[in-house]
């Protein structure tokens, strides 16, 4: 799988609110009520990652998830990591 180039990837997040392109990935964060919450939508993004078999690099501080997503094999952004951020907002949106 290709990773996209800098622009591909800023003109793809043109449909995605929230999400930057910063350092060979695309990044977000979201805030919860608390902590519960915030597990609680975890829980549900790692079920949708594992069937897709792309995993988030993520950072959970009591109310607050970091996403950040990467194709590692394929050093950058791919279009494994827009159909995961997809499903991530389609989750939590």
């Amino acid at each position: 799988m290709k990773a996209y180039t800098e622009k591909e990837v800023n003109d793809k997040l043109d449909k995605f609110e929230g999400w930057e392109f910063e350092d060979n990935a695309i990044h977000t964060a979201f805030e919860f009520e608390n902590f519960k919450e915030a597990f609680s939508a975890m829980t549900r993004i790692a079920f949708e990652a594992e069937k897709m078999q792309h995993h988030p690099d993520w950072h959970n501080v009591y109310n607050t998830l970091n996403i950040t997503l990467s194709t590692h094999d394929a050093d950058g952004v791919t279009d494994k990591d827009f159909e995961l951020a997809k499903v991530i907002d389609e989750l939590l949106g």
